[in-house]
């Protein structure tokens, strides 16, 4: 479902306009818990570069996302960072809450714009304690993500470049429910933990191959199924644990 996003800031600053909920995590509640949890949401819009947490930060909200995609990153250096991990409206960004932390671990980074549902850190606590059901979906969500880090680690260590930027555009296809979506190539290379001509080279074969087309941050998959040959078996692999 595509939201115009201009559109829908003049209503939410305007009137009480309700977005439909596309999270996986709150659609999986009961009505009545869903109805409960759903009186301290707010609906934000998350934009492209935004940072909901940098590494140390304590969690002030959790985030669930609609249609916006959000890049978990652990820093490499005071220069270098590192995706680890992806969440859209499968997941929820803030799962160090349901741990017992209220730290992050990982710097966390809107990678693609959209909306998402807000929830303060103490509402959300104190509800996973009172509904199993929450519990149990956000425990297996995080048993899914990670699978995600570590199917993600050993791919960045194994398989070459063009493969694995395969598979973080079809990881983003799957997320994002569309084959067209903004990433500029500055942005992808610190996604890969490469350097900007490395992707610049991949991005040009698969083009070259006529599997997406790219301008200016602007990125089209136009073969889904050639694109998932390229990619290396990891995507598979991290496809399954989604479907927790």
């Amino acid at each position: 479902m595509a939201i115009n996003l201009e559109r829908l800031a003049l209503k939410l600053m305007n009137t009480d306009y309700e977005i439909p909920n596309l999270n996986k995590l709150l659609c999986a509640l009961p009505s009545a818990d869903y109805h409960h949890i759903h009186q301290h949401l707010e609906v934000v819009i998350l934009s492209f570069g935004e940072v909901l947490y940098e590494t140390g930060d304590v969690i002030k909200y959790v985030y669930f996302p609609n249609d916006a995609l959000v890049s978990l990153l652990t820093n490499v250096d005071q220069h270098r960072a590192l995706e680890v991990g992806l969440v859209g409206r499968e997941g929820m960004v803030g799962v160090a809450l349901a741990l017992g932390a209220n730290v992050s671990l990982v710097r966390a980074i809107v990678q693609g714009t959209g909306t998402a549902m807000r929830i303060k850190a103490s509402f959300f606590r104190q509800e996973l304690g009172n509904s199993i059901l929450l519990q149990r979906g956000v425990n297996l969500y995080i048993n899914a993500l990670m699978a995600q880090i570590a199917q993600t680690a050993a791919c960045n260590r194994f398989h070459h470049i063009e493969a694995r930027l395969a598979r973080w555009l079809l990881m983003t296809r799957d997320r994002v429910y569309s084959d067209h979506f903004y990433l500029t190539h500055e942005f992808l290379a610190h996604m890969l933990g490469v350097r900007r001509v490395g992707v610049t080279k991949a991005a040009h074969s698969l083009k070259k191959q006529k599997l997406i087309e790219y301008s200016r941050g602007n990125i089209t998959i136009l073969n889904l199924a050639g694109l998932e040959h390229v990619s290396c078996s990891c995507y598979e692999m991290i496809k399954v644990s989604d479907k927790y």
